[in-house]
């Protein structure tokens, strides 16, 4: 994209992308609980015992949570906090499916025993990035207001 701000601005540190997962936890659980407790109604207010539709149920809530911030401005809420923001190496915000792929490859990246993600302190990127074409990037040396995209493009 040409005169695109977010093409300069530096990968982001690993423990601010952290930082940003540790405050989304906590948002995510409240959706969670929401979504629980949302399923618990519809089974008459019965426990769920070990169900993997529920299961998938919950990884499916996780899944739309983080793609629908990702794909709506490129940042959570935690993200937001800690000025980084992921951008797709098409440019812009990345779209539905390269968001659910991300999410999909972060979850092997933490398989691994998270090395997918320490792999970032040898390169500018993570493998659930290099893999879904995204990158987190560091916008603190914004301007206030050039980290959203313009109209015309969107």
């Amino acid at each position: 994209m040409p005169n695109d701000p977010l093409a300069d601005c530096p990968p982001a540190k690993l423990w601010k992308q952290f930082a940003a997962m540790l405050y989304d936890s906590l948002l995510l659980f409240a959706i969670l609980f929401v979504a629980a407790a949302i399923a618990i109604a519809f089974n008459r207010g019965q426990a769920i015992e070990a169900n993997p539709l529920f299961n998938l149920y919950l990884l499916l809530t996780v899944f739309t949570f983080y793609a629908w911030f990702w794909h709506k401005s490129g940042q959570t809420l935690g993200m937001r906090v800690w000025k980084i923001r992921i951008v797709s190496e098409f440019g812009g915000n990345p779209s539905w499916q390269i968001s659910y792929l991300r999410l999909f490859f972060a979850l092997l990246s933490l398989a691994c025993f998270g090395l997918g993600y320490f792999w970032r302190l040898f390169k500018p990127y993570t493998w659930h990035d290099r893999l879904s074409q995204t990158r987190v990037v560091d916008i603190s040396s914004l301007a206030r207001g050039e980290t959203e995209p313009d109209s015309d493009t969107v």
